[in-house]
């Protein structure tokens, strides 16, 4: 976890393209064109193919859908393309059948690839019963396995948080361990089978799920002995800065552990969109390889499935304990919403109205300056303020923090040592931890970027691993050749909403839309946007249709959910409350719910 370094896998032939950890980690996207129209699709397939994509999904609802993506393929074959093509199953195991013939991959659902639709329903087993599902499984997946070997096919084994069956929900919740089991089920059949042409990918809306499924996932198949490939992703994450750094910090902190041979970034936008966004977390992830070592080790409290935020003293009731993440911002205030909790003032305060962090050569003891200090002897000049910041690289030995130890009055700010960003900050933590000293820890990162996307990547994936390990009381970024101080105050809160610690904004989670999407996504996510962006208490799901609507939107207060073409249906949590509205009439309804249940807030 101190250095970058890829985790060992099997190979997997895709069409001529093969993954794994003897090749580079593949990037790939996701027609949303209806695959029955086949000029449309392969025209959208070149688009993402000369984006820079290795793979193309499309979806397939039956065997016709199926056919197609062999029609398509072939297409693309006339016109010199030779991009791998594979095939998204649900619900439909003679559409996978059908796929398996005429395509590189399938990808299937183990949560409805042989289980029957969900109802969400409370089911009970016996062992007996349960072990008999087993067996269903088994027999429905040996003649799918052996078409496959035939035809050169190879899987995936594609699990969503809330698409789980409901017999695994039955004994594991809507929970990572029921990711986990729901995949190891079939990947124990295909390793009885020997067949090994298999990736794997657990996906999530929620960042922090996701993470701990794909760890978990892992640690399950080193116990078994199995090392397949592994398709990274965030589903449903959205559009714009939202779906950028969600993903950043989810895929962007599996990436920095090694883990992953192919990602997709879902964004609610075309879908060569998403191709340069995956590329730039590839990019800045593998640039790490062959730098000089960093010399730490894992502290032995630290677990790395599921850990939990680095104990802390609170400082100041501001930084620490149990209270939120603090944003800092190195900039002047402004008038956008929300405010950062403290600026950070080279010259010193310039007005009573907010709270600044300065140097200490500029602190003059006002009720709202708190002293940034750099040595030892600094803190003491300071006196007795309630508050004090000490800044250190990253690289500095614990000992030399042996004099603040028990200190209620002090917060560290903490820069990189090295190339390799958050593993140089997470090295000091691991010896923290060890040593026992519960100092609050603020991460000071500078990015020399210009350009946005860069940004986001690179903010997502380091402060992504810092906060999804607990080791971070807040963030610190600083992009000085941004477009605008507010872009990078934004970014902050946004790096922190997607790792669940601290919301500030609506959580839209909304589809990239597929084939069976049911009406113009990115027009509906921008409506449903502009009429909810206020309510900053609420994740509001935006699905294209209800194959998967109401499962994969498992994490979201309200849904909107395409029901037929043009028709939508409304959800609270998993239950749907209105069912087929006109789509003109669709907003005024969910406000209308929203209202109805209490959550509503007038904008302010």
């Amino acid at each position: 976890m101190m250095n970058y370094r890829r985790r060992k896998t099997v190979s997997v032939n895709i069409g001529g393209i093969p993954l794994g950890s003897d090749y580079p980690i593949r990037v790939q996207s996701m027609t949303n064109t209806s695959t029955d129209d086949i000029e449309a699709s392969v025209a959208q397939c070149l688009r993402i193919a000369q984006a820079g994509a290795h793979y193309v999904r499309l979806t397939a609802q039956g065997v016709k859908e199926a056919e197609n993506i062999g029609v398509i393929r072939q297409h693309l074959r006339e016109q010199g393309c030779d991009v791998p093509l594979v095939a998204d199953i649900h619900f439909n195991p003679k559409a996978a059948f059908a796929a398996a013939q005429v395509t590189d991959k399938v990808r299937i659902n183990p949560g409805n690839f042989v289980d029957p639709a969900r109802t969400f329903k409370s089911l009970e087993y016996t062992d007996e019963e349960y072990a008999a599902e087993l067996e269903r499984i088994r027999e429905a997946l040996i003649p799918f396995i052996a078409l496959c070997r035939k035809h050169g096919t190879a899987v995936r084994l594609g699990v969503n948080h809330g698409s789980l069956s409901d017999r695994i929900m039955s004994r594991y919740g809507n929970t990572a361990a029921g990711m986990v089991e729901s995949v190891m089920e079939f990947l124990r059949v295909f390793v009885a089978e020997r067949f090994t042409d298999v990736v794997i990918s657990m996906k999530a809306s929620n960042v922090v799920v996701m993470v701990e499924a794909v760890r978990l996932l892992v640690a399950t198949m080193d116990a078994e002995d199995m090392h397949f490939p592994l398709h990274l992703g965030v589903t449903e994450a959205g559009f714009g800065e939202d779906g950028r750094i969600k993903s950043a910090v989810g895929i962007g902190a599996l990436l920095s552990e090694g883990l992953g041979d192919t990602i997709r970034v879902s964004l609610s936008e075309e879908p060569e969109c998403e191709v340069p966004v995956a590329q730039k977390l590839v990019d800045y992830v593998t640039s790490r390889e062959g730098l000089p070592p960093i010399d730490g080790e894992v502290s032995r409290r630290f677990n790395a499935i599921t850990p939990e935020r680095r104990a802390t003293i609170p400082v100041g009731e501001v930084a620490g304990g149990k209270l939120q993440p603090v944003v800092i911002a190195s900039c002047a205030p402004s008038r956008t919403t929300p405010q950062p909790d403290f600026y950070y003032s080279e010259a010193g305060a310039v007005d009573d109205e907010h709270r600044f962090i300065v140097p200490l050569k500029a602190y003059t003891g006002k009720a709202n300056e708190f002293p940034l200090c750099t040595t030892l002897n600094e803190l003491e000049q300071c006196g007795e303020t309630r508050m004090k910041w000490f800044q250190m690289p990253a690289d500095t030995a614990v000992e030399h923090l042996e004099p603040l130890r028990g200190r209620t009055d002090v917060a560290l700010v903490v820069t990189p040592a090295h190339a390799q960003v958050s593993m140089s900050i997470e090295a000091l933590l691991h010896r923290l931890v060890d040593a026992d000293l519960r100092l609050p820890v603020v991460p000071r990162i500078a990015y020399a970027d210009d350009d946005c996307e860069w940004l986001q990547v690179k903010a997502g994936t380091d402060f992504g691993a810092l906060l999804l390990h607990g080791f971070s009381d807040g963030v610190w970024l600083e992009a000085p050749k941004a477009a605008s101080a507010q872009e990078v105050v934004a970014c902050e809160f946004a790096l922190l909403q997607a790792a669940r610690l601290r919301m500030s904004k609506t959580e839209f989670i909304s589809c990239p839309g597929c084939g069976r999407t049911m009406f113009d996504l990115q027009t509906t996510v921008r409506r449903v946007q502009a009429a909810t962006e206020h309510l900053t208490h609420l994740k509001i799901g935006v699905m294209g249709c209800i194959v998967n609507g109401p499962g994969e939107m498992a994490d979201a207060d309200y849904g909107y959910v395409g029901a037929s073409r043009n028709r939508i249906s409304l959800y609270k949590n998993k239950t749907c409350v209105e069912k087929n509205i006109p789509e003109e009439e669709a907003i005024e309804h969910l406000v209308a719910l929203i209202k109805s249940e209490g959550d509503w807030r007038d904008p302010s």
